[in-house]
């Protein structure tokens, strides 16, 4: 699958970097400017370390040319104002269930509009599938490359292996011998009966909705046994 990045008729030349950097940060290489402004230095400025894609970002006089030269087969768009249930061509799917269900051996254009207005009417028919962000009623358009971000991360995250098998996860059982240590420690404190009871629910809720890690786990042990020892020490004194 190859995923060409299209910035539609941009007109501002930091946002192309801006846009190259986001698509640096999830392994998106192929930026495609139709009909843009002039790149200038705060192009290459604002790209940082993404200079490169800048330099190699593929320039179209039209959104048609570039579907043709490229043969895409599957075209995404993005809208701030999806239409609803009520039409059809603008009924949305949000970043995560692109993500989880793009998967093609195609070429995929992901379009994103000019800053301000966006993709055309024309354009999004030209689209496949159209992809929107919920956002807060009170300011619902997002910048571009903040709204590139979450799309880019969205796909990237469905591709990416991480070392997952390297986490020692702790037991149920080593949970529960620290559920007991805490237990331990609470009653010693002084508590009200009935209030000793809220406290020791509140801790088993705490460490039973926790993702601990064995070594977590295990310096978590020695330090609530070293706890236990200091109060059972001042006690005897």
């Amino acid at each position: 699958m190859k995923i060409y990045t299209v910035f539609v008729e941009a007109k501002t030349p930091g946002n192309i970097g801006f846009l190259a950097r986001c698509m640096k940060n999830f392994d998106f290489d192929t930026m495609v400017l139709i009909n843009p402004c002039k790149l200038d230095e705060s192009s290459y400025y604002q790209a940082v370390h993404a200079q490169d894609i800048v330099e190699n970002a593929l320039i179209y006089d039209s959104l048609d040319e570039f579907i043709e030269d490229k043969k895409i087969a599957t075209i995404i768009g993005t809208s701030g104002s999806p239409g609803g249930n009520h039409n059809i061509k603008r009924m949305p799917i949000t970043p995560e269930e692109l993500g989880k269900t793009l998967n093609t051996n195609s070429n995929v254009a992901l379009l994103f509009g000019r800053e301000g207005d966006g993709l055309t009417n024309d354009e999004i028919n030209l689209c496949d599938i159209l992809v929107s962000i919920p956002t807060s009623d009170s300011y619902p358009i997002m910048n571009i490359t903040h709204a590139a971000s979450i799309i880019f991360y969205e796909i990237f995250k469905n591709k990416k292996e991480y070392p997952v098998d390297s986490i020692d996860i702790t037991t149920m059982e080593d949970k529960e011998v620290l559920t007991t240590q805490m237990n331990s420690i609470i009653s010693k404190l002084d508590y009200p009966e009935h209030k000793e009871v809220i406290v020791k629910s509140i801790a088993k809720h705490i460490l039973g909705r926790s993702f601990i890690t064995g070594r977590e786990a295990k310096t978590l042990r020695g330090t609530l046994k070293r706890i236990n020892q200091r109060i059972n020490n001042n006690n005897e004194e």
